[in-house]
C-alpha cells in the first residue's frame, strides 16, 4: 500500500476527531455526529488496509 493512502486515511480519522470535538465544545450535535462518522470511516479504512497487508503477507508466505 502506498504511503499516500496511509496518510489520507489517518488524516481523515484525525479530521473527524477534530470535527467531533469541536461539535461537542459548541454543543452542535450534527457537527459532532458528522465528525464521529468521519473518524470511524478513516479508522475502518486503516483496518481494511492492515487486513489487506496481512493477507498479502500470508499469500507470500504460502507461495514460498
Amino acid at each position: 500500500m502506498s504511503i499516500g493512502k496511509k496518510i489520507r486515511h489517518k488524516s481523515e480519522a484525525a479530521g473527524g476527531a477534530v470535527k467531533k470535538t469541536t461539535g461537542q465544545a459548541l454543543g452542535n450535535e450534527r457537527m459532532e455526529a458528522e465528525g464521529a462518522r468521519g473518524q470511524t470511516k478513516g479508522q475502518s479504512k486503516q483496518v481494511g488496509d492492515k487486513l489487506r497487508q496481512a493477507g498479502d503477507k500470508l499469500k507470500h508466505a504460502i507461495k514460498h
